[in-house]
């Protein structure tokens, strides 16, 4: 008796066409989309970026423009004081009172409904000039008929909490930036050097890397910040804050560099480049760097957030930015008791831009990560 066994027919796998020759920084866009996180923290930080530029045009209100100290946020309603519906927008002032409050005698102040203002976009205001160059009054959004309105409130000189936000994002994201780009390239440059030569060379780089880590940060920049005399202009001490913060940053990361080109040193692709007689700088610079490079992308967007902490505590402590420039650290300073923070909460705004630019960062971080990472 014979059994028929069904044969089966080989099946030619074909390789998937549509990836077949994906370029590395495709294939890691691929990967980074799939990462609802690391999507999340590139729209922040797009966003972040974008109301940096565009400080001048979003602020509804001439940062430093002073009115009434500490006035609370104007709420915007949609409804007349009869309750009808209106539109455009209305945001209510503060009406003048004689009553004060019992407990911390201050004016009771509430929405005055017999003078709304009337908001819109695109509305003219304080005049400003757009990236330096172009002389412009239209702002985003704003009362219609040029008025102050304090989204946000008001800080202790009658200043708009939200136009003094926007702007200080330009101080604060710069210094991160800046400090960030000198840490990378000298840290990068130092770590790659110093692994790939090794040798007597690599332990005396190493030792003083280790010297500079050593050094407590926090006090340090506590005593160098208070070398330079308060008549010093503002710029003179923001560049000497970034110094600062580079000359103690840049250790870890030519650590880290240095980690990464102590394995790939002894690779046979660059072993091979060796034996036909390339230059140690183009070793260096065409063959170790691109592969680190993925590594540097990661740990600069996770050092950004880092940055702005700093700057953000060390302006609180009124050592990172003075006036008349803006930060969100220098901002904070006016919640040093907590009987301001009792009375006037919404002076604590600045915090929750630090909060969404760290967890942004760090977002994208991870999942920059997670798409560098072969494994």
């Amino acid at each position: 008796m014979t059994i028929d066994v069904p044969t089966t027919v080989p099946v030619a796998i074909e390789p998937d066409e549509k990836h077949h020759h994906e370029s590395y920084s495709a294939l890691v866009w691929r990967r980074l989309k799939r990462s609802w996180t690391g999507m999340l923290g590139l729209f922040l930080v797009c966003l972040l970026i974008f109301m940096a530029v565009f400080a001048d045009f979003l602020s509804p209100v001439d940062p430093k423009a002073t009115g009434v100290a500490f006035a609370p946020p104007q709420a915007i309603s949609f409804h007349d004081k009869d309750g009808n519906f209106v539109f455009p927008p209305r945001s209510y002032p503060l009406g003048d009172t004689e009553e004060l409050d019992p407990i911390t005698f201050q004016p009771v102040v509430g929405p005055d409904y017999d003078n709304p203002q009337v908001l819109g976009f695109f509305v003219k205001g304080a005049p400003y000039t757009l990236f330096g160059l172009i002389p412009a009054e239209r702002h985003f959004f704003g009362a219609v008929d040029g008025s102050a309105v304090h989204f946000l409130g008001t800080d202790k000189f009658g200043r708009d909490v939200l136009s003094r936000i926007l702007y200080g994002s330009r101080i604060s994201l710069m210094i991160a930036l800046v400090v960030v780009t000198i840490v990378t390239v000298v840290g990068t440059t130092v770590g790659m050097v110093s692994g790939y030569f090794g040798g007597r060379f690599d332990a005396w780089t190493q030792r003083f890397v280790e010297l500079v880590l050593a050094f407590p940060q926090l006090p340090l920049y506590l005593a160098l910040a208070s070398l330079i005399p308060v008549t010093a202009p503002t710029n003179v001490f923001l560049a000497f804050v970034v110094v600062v913060m580079s000359a103690l940053g840049w250790a870890q990361m030519s650590r880290e560099v240095r980690g990464k080109t102590l394995a790939l040193a002894r690779i046979d692709y660059v072993r091979a480049a060796i034996a036909i007689g390339a230059t140690d700088r183009r070793i260096i610079f065409q063959h170790i760097f691109p592969n680190v490079m993925s590594h540097v992308i990661v740990a600069v967007t996770l050092a950004i957030p880092q940055v702005v902490l700093l700057e953000s505590f060390l302006g609180f402590l009124g050592f990172a930015v003075k006036p008349p420039l803006i930060s969100w650290g220098l901002m904070l300073q006016d919640t040093a008791t907590y009987s301001v923070i009792g009375s006037y909460p919404w002076i604590l705004s600045p915090v929750a831009f630090v909060l969404v630019t760290v967890f942004a960062f760090n977002a994208l971080g991870d999942g920059l990560r997670d798409a560098i990472d072969p494994y």
